[in-house]
């Protein structure tokens, strides 16, 4: 596990950047050991490797995406869970348009060091269709559509179209 500095928010003001909840800033941290870690993560032909963010308080899977080594440095630095956005082509911080900011708690990576698991504090919500996590439709036997199985914790209109 990071080194961590406990961190308790009862409300976040989404205009400024909520701390970091690192106990030290990468750029404190031993560069080499960082990058030797990093190193070890065998991403694609693409440099990409996936990331499963996990809700670090209840266990739940939010979301997956693909991220990549500049990505997963600015992750370190900032205490932010930051992705690469393939549609994108860019490096993106989730919650830049939303304010729903993803505070990393662990990171850790599979047996194979081919995926990363991040653990976060969710802020509001990880999908922008407005359920807290993008995992929300379960599969039916026998039925034409997935089910929708959680509710809307914001309305997307109002956050995304401003």
């Amino acid at each position: 596990m990071i080194g961590l500095r406990s961190c308790l928010y009862s409300s976040i003001d989404c205009n400024t950047t909520p701390p970091a909840i690192f106990d030290k800033p990468t750029p404190l941290l031993e560069k080499s050991a960082m990058d030797a870690q990093l190193d070890s993560l065998k991403l694609d032909g693409d440099k990409l490797i996936p990331i499963i963010v996990q809700d670090a308080e209840n266990g739940q899977v939010l979301m997956m995406a693909w991220t990549n080594r500049e990505a997963l440095e600015k992750t370190l630095a900032t205490g932010k869970v930051h992705t690469y956005s393939r549609s994108r082509g860019r490096i993106a911080l989730k919650g830049e348009s939303s304010g729903h900011f993803q505070l990393v708690q662990a990171m850790l990576t599979d047996c194979d060091q081919d995926v990363v698991l991040m653990k976060v504090k969710q802020i509001t919500a990880a999908c922008h269709e407005g359920y807290r996590s993008c995992f929300f439709r379960e599969y039916q036997a026998g039925k034409d559509q997935w089910k929708i199985v959680a509710e809307k914790v914001f309305d997307p209109k109002k956050v995304y179209e401003k």
